[in-house]
């Protein structure tokens, strides 16, 4: 698996944006910092309850993607069907042949889907964090934001760190 300071690799891949419009997505569109995060499959249960969730990292001026293994109609299909997604600001992406996944290191090869990875990326592409579950337990999105502030603080921040907090040392 892709480790910390490691550079996320190069990338293409076909997705649909927030107003449902197919687009291209490279890692040169990544301006500034970035959430990546993976998710087994479209038309599930858990997916859309952290979907709907990751949506609030848009907040936080970072570029957010989420990533499965299913084409970008599915995708299109999906977003146009379920209400918990079909009106999120941050883009689908479709790794259809599960190849950026793979190349990652975050495929449950028994189930041939992406497991539930989160990739949290500096200005310069470089992984900060990584985090993955299993296919059945979803992420905890506070979590998410919480340590996407705390990398970008710039100085040590202790278990708990919040903005505000003092740093540690």
């Amino acid at each position: 698996m892709i480790g910390i300071k490691e550079e996320f690799p190069d990338f293409l891949l076909t997705g649909i944006d927030k107003n449902n419009n197919f687009i291209d997505v490279s890692r040169s569109h990544l301006d500034g910092w970035s959430v990546i995060y993976f998710y087994p499959k479209d038309f599930t249960f858990i997916c859309p309850t952290e979907i709907e969730q990751m949506d609030r990292l848009v907040d936080e001026g970072v570029n957010v993607f989420g990533i499965s293994g299913d084409n970008e109609y599915c995708k299109l299909a999906w977003k146009e069907s379920n209400a918990l997604i079909s009106s999120i600001r941050h883009s689908l992406l479709a790794d259809s042949g599960i190849s950026l996944a793979s190349q990652l290191g975050v495929v449950d090869e028994d189930e041939g889907v992406c497991l539930r990875a989160t990739f949290i990326l500096n200005e310069n592409h470089d992984v900060m964090h990584v985090s993955v579950n299993e296919l059945d337990t979803g992420r905890n999105v506070n979590e998410v934001i919480r340590t996407l502030r705390a990398l970008r603080a710039g100085g040590l921040t202790g278990c708990e760190w919040n903005p505000g907090d003092e740093f540690v040392g």
